[in-house]
């Protein structure tokens, strides 16, 4: 594990990521990121796209960075708000929106959990010039809220409730987060699958044969359950 941790690649980088960022960005780089990170989820893409309602601010001009997640924020008496942890969301759920965002937003970046399937990067992400960027493993929300050094916005609060909403981030040295897919459309998730599922038979050498194969057991091992 060590030895494979030495290996990773760590950026920094500032928004709005550059082209240049962006085709540097290799699978399994870390990512920290500085500058502003806007967050939309279904809630927002459907007021925006299927209901047609003005978005609330210049989404290109602010940042090029969408985050699907659900913030844990509180209102201070001053009525701003603190970001105290931000724990993201499956972004598979809103694949079907995306390709309309980005041509109306100009985003180039998705953070989120999960990652998409092949053929949402190979259609969605690629003729757009995005990537995406996993949150790792669970429990991280706090280590990424630590990033959040202001609440610069918050839109549609009212109209979708706090975890819906379009919240505007300055972020300092914020993640770390992993390149799931480059801008070839390329999976970090699908590329480790394969590499594993290659060796698999080798593990199962001189097991037994499915016995219960009448009620659906299978010994084919690139199942997910066998």
């Amino acid at each position: 594990m060590g030895e494979h941790a030495a290996k990773l690649k760590k950026v920094r980088l500032k928004t709005p990521l550059r082209p240049e960022d962006l085709a540097g960005l290799a699978l399994g780089t870390v990512v920290y990121l500085d500058g502003t990170v806007y967050t939309g989820r279904e809630g927002v893409y459907k007021a925006a796209i299927e209901d047609g309602w003005p978005l609330p601010t210049d989404v290109a001009g602010l940042s090029n960075i969408n985050f699907h997640c659900s913030p844990a924020a509180a209102q201070q008496d001053d009525g701003s708000f603190k970001v105290g942890a931000v724990t993201a969301t499956a972004s598979f759920r809103f694949a079907k929106w995306l390709d309309q965002w980005f041509s109306l937003t100009g985003t180039k970046v998705i953070i989120g959990k999960g990652g998409m399937n092949s053929e949402t990067y190979r259609d969605i992400f690629v003729p757009h010039g995005a990537v995406y960027l996993t949150t790792v493993g669970y429990g991280t929300g706090a280590l990424l809220g630590r990033g959040i050094r202001q609440v610069k916005a918050a839109h549609w609060i009212e109209e979708l409730g706090i975890a819906q909403a379009m919240w505007v981030f300055e972020v300092e040295n914020f993640g770390p987060f992993l390149v799931e897919s480059n801008l070839a459309g390329e999976s970090l998730f699908e590329k480790t699958n394969r590499e594993i599922s290659a060796n698999l038979s080798k593990v199962y050498e001189g097991t037994r044969p499915a016995t219960l194969r009448r009620y659906g057991e299978t010994d084919d091992r690139s199942d997910e359950v066998v």
